[in-house]
């Protein structure tokens, strides 16, 4: 229930996003490379705990900072996330996300 209520939470956020910042796909393809040693592999799982890591490009741009923006603020928990976006700006969320939404790989 719990996992639903968060997911519900994490959709409607995306939603909500508006484009106060438009990414750029050019600064998103430098950012987003550390993103792709995870979501760059196919069917790849981390260990601890197993958790399948989805493939990111393709996927839409306001949905990628919500999720950012959720782990980084704690809303969304996985501590390899959270420490992955926590030093990245709201700019470089909306590059990365950019970058991936235009079918990064």
């Amino acid at each position: 229930m719990k996992r639903l209520l968060v997911s519900l939470l994490v959709l409607g956020m995306a939603f909500s996003v508006t484009a106060n910042a438009a990414g750029d796909v050019a600064a998103g393809t430098i950012k987003g490379q550390t993103c792709l040693g995870c979501h760059g592999v196919e069917n790849y799982n981390n260990a601890y705990p197993t958790y399948h890591v989805p493939r990111l490009g393709g996927q839409h741009a306001g949905y990628l900072v919500t999720a950012m923006k959720a782990y980084k603020n704690g809303t969304r928990t996985h501590a390899t996330m959270h420490g992955n976006v926590a030093d990245l700006s709201e700019q470089d969320m909306q590059d990365i996300a950019a970058y991936f939404e235009q079918d990064g790989k």
